[in-house]
């Protein structure tokens, strides 16, 4: 299948409710592509439509090497698209199921990548509102790209006290400001990362429930269980960041996705500092690598009456005064012809 005459759709990559991602090969600049098609019942429908044009205005405005870059948009046979920088790999989701968790060692990366993407959108003045796993590429030499920014918000056009009679996101991932239909914030997203990295860390979700409405009530009011129930080898540390990101009201959460990385950046620098220092402090290291001590000069001797040598005595030597008289006396001489030589000098020399 053709696309504006230009895009050649290969292979179908995924589905999802609304619409489907191909790779596809860009004919015009011989590049592959990755595009999203809208289902053609949603493409027939403007309120969808909207969304769709919102995705493709927001993400084209995102450079950032942890977003999907976005390149071009359009309508074609009826179907609505979005042409997006192909990233070879596979989503976040797909690789939980597959390994079920990952190490701290593992998780930690990924997740700074993740902030840092959605936090330079923090600063660009969207918010993503759809934060999961689904959302975040993973190539083979584990980097991860952030995409599908279809319900993401200006900051500029969300009101303090608005509310929503529709709630947009999904309900294992959203906060629960989203959940009651409040305004979101940078910090609903720093919210649903929390959720990405308690279930990066412990392959399982903070809550689940049979429905939207009771996965609802959870993320109002539930606790969720400590991952170290899960992964009791967990670091404390790094389970109270988890906790305290997944807190119910925004302002105990950081702020923005900025924070957030910064945070696990620092943890993991220290860990990594700490590792370092425990593996050069053990005592086979330190056994192995100890340079040898230099050795000492051996002591001197004790003195003995027969080794002690005996200290000369000084005395004054005797001064001849005769010699000290004439000297002064040829002293005195040679100063008093001093004025003679002047003498001679002003007479050869007159002014």
């Amino acid at each position: 299948m053709l696309l504006n005459n230009r895009y050649q759709l290969l292979e179908r990559l995924g589905s999802g409710g609304m619409s489907d991602v191909f790779r596809a090969r860009d004919l015009m600049l011989e590049r592959s592509v990755a595009i999203k098609v809208l289902h053609e019942d949603y493409s027939n429908d403007e309120a969808f439509q909207q969304r769709f044009r919102q995705e493709a205005r927001a993400a084209a405005n995102l450079s950032h090497p942890n977003i999907v870059t976005v390149h071009d948009f359009g309508l074609d046979h009826g179907q609505l698209f979005i042409v997006m920088e192909y990233i070879p790999g596979k989503d976040l989701k797909t690789l939980l199921r597959q390994r079920g968790r990952f190490s701290v060692e593992e998780a930690i990366p990924l997740m700074v990548q993740a902030c840092a993407g959605i936090g330079y959108a923090h600063r660009a003045g969207l918010v993503h509102c759809d934060v999961k796993p689904h959302n975040m590429i993973v190539t083979p030499d584990a980097r991860l790209k952030v995409t599908d920014f279809g319900i993401a918000r200006a900051l500029s056009t969300i009101m303090p006290d608005e509310r929503a009679d529709v709630v947009w996101g999904s309900p294992q991932y959203f906060s629960p400001e989203q959940a009651t239909g409040e305004a979101p914030s940078p910090a609903s997203d720093v919210y649903s990362l929390g959720v990405v990295l308690y279930e990066v860390l412990t392959g399982a979700l903070p809550f689940t429930a049979p429905t939207s409405e009771e996965l609802a009530r959870m993320h109002l009011e539930t606790s969720p269980i400590p991952p170290s129930e899960y992964v009791p080898d967990i670091p404390p540390a790094l389970e109270q960041i988890v906790l305290k990101v997944l807190s119910k009201e925004p302002a105990a959460r950081y702020r923005t996705a900025d924070q957030l990385g910064r945070v696990l950046l620092r943890f993991g620098t220290q860990r990594d500092e700490r590792a370092a220092a425990a593996l050069n402090l053990t005592p086979e290291t330190v056994s192995t690598y100890q340079r040898p001590e230099p050795a000492l000069p051996p002591p001197l001797p004790t003195p003995t009456p027969e080794t002690t040598l005996p200290i000369p005595e000084f005395s004054m030597p005797d001064i001849d005064w005769t010699s000290v008289g004439l000297g002064l006396m040829a002293l005195i001489a040679v100063g008093g012809l001093i004025p003679f030589w002047i003498y001679i000098y002003f007479l050869y020399n007159p002014r």
